[in-house]
């Protein structure tokens, strides 16, 4: 259950993405070419925030051409990579988008991600989180991360934001497809 006043309050959601919106596996090929997994429903959760007029930005202490690829393709706000220290980039954004921490819901998985969920209105981690992590957020997903976690944690924000059935959250994402 998410405190219905913190998820109101919310006007931009940012991810962290190894172990969140991938299982963490990184696969390289002969080539030197690293692949990532993400599954297809978080990347719904992000058009679904869009519908709703709620910013969306990812925040990766890596930096890679598949990861690059998959935020383009799903119309990112904000990609930050290769950022191991993200309190710094966390005030930009806040700056940028003219919003306070406390307006930023961000998910994570990892040790580096702490500061941030310290900062931020709402964090969230996978079930398979690291423990700290876990201890640290705010709300932790039934589901790993990379297996639909933040399609998990999306739909429980804006259900809760916005006071509606789950049907009536995603009425402005299906009204563009009818």
């Amino acid at each position: 259950m998410l405190n219905k006043q913190v998820c109101q309050n919310i006007k931009m959601v940012l991810l962290d993405v190894d172990g969140v919106m991938t299982d963490g596996s990184i696969y390289i090929n002969q080539d030197g070419e690293f692949f990532k997994s993400f599954n297809v429903k978080d990347g719904l959760a992000i058009e679904l925030l869009r519908s709703h007029n709620i910013f969306v930005g990812v925040i990766s202490g890596k930096a890679s051409s598949a990861l690059d690829t998959r935020c383009q393709q799903l119309g990112f706000d904000e990609i930050i990579t290769g950022c191991k220290n993200k309190l710094p980039a966390l005030i930009d954004i806040c700056s940028k988008y003219e919003i306070t921490s406390d307006q930023i819901a961000f998910l994570g998985d990892d040790v580096l991600d702490i500061p941030i969920f310290e900062k931020v209105g709402l964090s969230a981690a996978p079930i398979d989180a690291h423990s700290l992590a876990i201890d640290s957020a705010d709300w932790v997903s039934s589901l790993e991360g990379g297996k639909g976690m933040v399609r998990e944690f999306v739909d429980l924000l804006l259900v809760t934001q916005l006071d509606k059935p789950i049907k009536e959250v995603y009425e402005p994402l299906l009204g563009r497809i009818r």
